[in-house]
């Protein structure tokens, strides 16, 4: 524990439940920092302890409201710097803003990239963050990006309940190798959703690539925002003759109609993860949460003592 005592961990206002679990996870307490506003709104963070010298995680998905929390992170970035930290890692367990990542359109915004340097030039030293809606968004940073799966974590659950006669299903072409690495992990063959989108928040299924027909399906994706797709999907593939489906992910966007929807969905079960604060006005009967916790914690651990991240996910 003597070499964790220069470890600090902070939190925003996004999610302070994830950063007392983490926390729990290391040994340590959440350091003592308040995030307030001024009367005009303006973003005031005091923190109350020393960290000079101190190698800082700042805890802080950019989650609804995501400009707030975001606002919320630099801000604590800044005030870490200017208190002589060592070193400043910025934990976001769902980046923000990761779905504008390219120019599909004249004139469009890249804010994926526009967010990667707001972080840097705040003063953050390293980030880590979980399932990037696009991969390549690593590459828009120029300090460390540790990218965390959460495969792992929802495989283990599907492991522990013994499912039969499992197909795992992408519910689109770019979520092909999340859902390999999720097959490889529980031993399934895997099938594809062939849809378009004709405007943001729309989907329409035009084919499934694969056997589903009687078997029991996972549909893993990385995010649920409205929940067209995962509505969409899941009807399409009942009419495709599939048996049970499950239906999990990473981050629990869960906007606008996403709660209708799922409840309205021919789905077994819904499994997500804390990366984003699931208030209990948002956990159905059919949906369950899993902590990530202990993945993040192992991370800050091997990030503080200058160990390898990868090997936490070399065995599948």
């Amino acid at each position: 524990m003597s070499s964790r005592k220069r470890l600090k961990i902070f939190s925003g206002n996004a999610n302070p439940q994830l950063a007392e679990e983490i926390a729990n996870y290391l040994g340590v307490s959440v350091g003592a920092a308040k995030v307030t506003r001024f009367s005009d709104g303006e973003i005031q963070v005091k923190i109350n302890e020393s960290v000079r010298g101190a190698d800082v995680f700042i805890i802080q998905p950019t989650s609804q409201p995501v400009n707030e929390h975001l606002m919320e992170l630099l801000v604590m970035v800044d005030a870490a710097r200017r208190a002589s930290a060592r070193r400043i890692t910025a934990v976001l367990p769902y980046y923000g803003y990761a779905r504008q990542d390219r120019k599909t359109r004249a004139r469009d915004p890249i804010t994926a990239k526009l967010v990667a340097n707001l972080l840097t030039a705040s003063g953050a030293r390293r980030v880590i963050t979980m399932d990037l809606h696009a991969g390549q968004i690593q590459g828009f940073f120029d300090i460390p990006v540790d990218h965390l799966p959460g495969v792992p974590i929802l495989a283990q659950y599907f492991l522990q309940n013994k499912l039969d006669n499992v197909v795992v299903v992408s519910p689109d072409l770019g979520g092909v190798t999340r859902a390999r690495d999720m097959a490889e992990r529980i031993g399934a063959p895997i099938a594809i959703i062939d849809k378009r989108r004709p405007e943001p928040n729309v989907a329409e299924v035009m084919n499934i690539i694969g056997a589903i027909q009687g078997k029991t399906v996972i549909m893993i994706d990385d995010i649920i925002d409205t929940a067209g797709t995962i509505n969409q999907g899941a009807l399409a593939l009942k009419k495709w003759g599939a048996g049970d489906i499950y239906i999990c992910c990473t981050h629990a966007v869960l906007s606008g109609p996403a709660l209708s929807r799922l409840q309205e969905a021919p789905i077994k079960e819904v499994l997500v993860t804390n990366t984003i604060v699931v208030p209990a006005s948002k956990i159905i009967p059919k949906m369950k949460v899993l902590s990530v916790a202990p993945l993040l914690g192992e991370a800050i651990i091997r990030i503080h003592e200058d160990l390898s991240v990868s090997k936490l996910f070399d065995d599948k």
